[in-house]
């Protein structure tokens, strides 16, 4: 299967973006792969240990090998897939499917499917607090978001927060009792209280606009998120933002490497990467624009091969409508109208 929907176009290249006054400026190689496969995508997830990375296709999960973009093996039946959570400790995956609000716990090594698991509406978010070893669900759920936390071993249930927005986005866990999530809507930080699963405090964001992609860096202690235009570093301590970021549009995810002490921004309204070094806990310089795909605005960093992951497909000319369909601004609604067919399914690796 793996060479039927395979076929590597690896295009090399090296942007450097010069930061004169610190001396940071450094360059990345980008490969790209034509994967195949249908579907839309959201989240992708890098397992560490074994780097491999996990794209999620809209009704499938595509498994794919990190360092050579080689298609390894496909999790079906996940409608409305969002992302995955790896528990290598456990063994086992999970994906949040908001077709159907369940939840896949499927086996790392075999990649077979253990259980299906009820969860409710909303579901999107999804990480593994390995500190305090739960999976955590950020849903986009009705009347309230929520976090739900899961058991990574038998996938049970554990505990379920409500938030103070509908539209929580991504989470992280510091390893001291605290999961910080970022609110989309509100333009918030909540802290979870992992002993009581209770909601503890709630920080403005501003000048954060649209906060979903989250990192947690032990070393310096602070929280970064993702937010279009700007991005923002937050001191957990007092809840305080002590640094901004400048990156671009339509940020849906934010990797972090600690031992290169870069945080990495997907804008997909520019199609590039904002790459910014942590000089010290609230200093941050740019060092790289490094360009990837239109619409590519979720990532994840491989912290072992420092690696960082990227995907979007291509999409051709959308369908002409028929004669008779009404005028596309008579339709009312949100939706961004017919799609074009995918003709490409790009995975992006951007390398140091």
């Amino acid at each position: 299967m793996a060479k039927r929907l395979l076929i590597a176009l690896a295009v090399l290249f090296t942007t450097i973006l010069a930061a004169p006054s610190v001396g940071h400026a450094q360059a990345f190689k980008v490969e790209k792969f034509d994967i195949k496969g249908e579907g839309g995508t959201d989240y992708v997830a890098v397992e560490a240990a074994t780097g491999r990375v996990f794209v999620s296709r809209a009704n499938h999960m595509m498994v794919i090998e990190g360092a050579t973009g080689k298609v390894l093996g496909d999790i079906p039946n996940t409608p409305g897939v969002h992302g995955a959570g790896i528990a290598t400790k456990a063994g086992h995956g999970f994906t949040t499917n908001g077709g159907d609000e369940t939840v896949t716990m499927f086996d790392l090594k075999t990649l077979g499917v253990l259980r299906q698991i009820k969860v409710g509406p909303g579901l999107d978010g999804i990480m593994y607090d390995e500190p305090d070893d739960k999976i955590i669900l950020t849903n986009h759920s009705r009347p309230i978001g929520t976090l739900t936390a899961l058991d990574p071993k038998t996938g049970d249930i554990v505990a379920t927060v409500e938030l103070e927005d509908t539209a929580p986005e991504g989470a992280a866990a510091d390893g001291k009792g605290h999961i910080f999530v970022n609110n989309e809507g509100k333009n918030t930080m909540q802290v979870i209280d992992v002993k009581t699963w209770k909601a503890t405090a709630s920080w403005p964001l501003a000048p954060c606009a649209g906060p979903t992609g989250i990192a947690y860096d032990k070393a310096s202690d602070r929280v970064f998120s993702g937010c279009n235009n700007t991005s923002v570093v937050v001191d957990p301590n007092t809840g305080k933002v002590v640094a901004t970021i400048k990156n671009g549009t339509r940020v849906d995810a934010l990797g972090w490497d600690p031992s290169k002490k870069l945080v990495f921004i997907p804008n997909g309204g520019e199609g590039n990467v904002t790459v910014v070094h942590q000089d010290s806990p609230d200093k941050y310089t740019e060092v790289a624009t490094v360009a990837t795909f239109a619409g590519a605005k979720t990532i994840s960093v491989d912290p072992k091969t420092h690696n960082a992951y990227l995907f979007q497909p291509e999409r051709g000319p959308a369908p002409a409508p028929p004669a008779d369909a009404p005028p596309a601004a008579a339709k009312g609604g949100r939706g961004r109208g017919p799609q074009g067919p995918i003709v490409a399914a790009w995975f992006i690796i951007i390398k140091q």
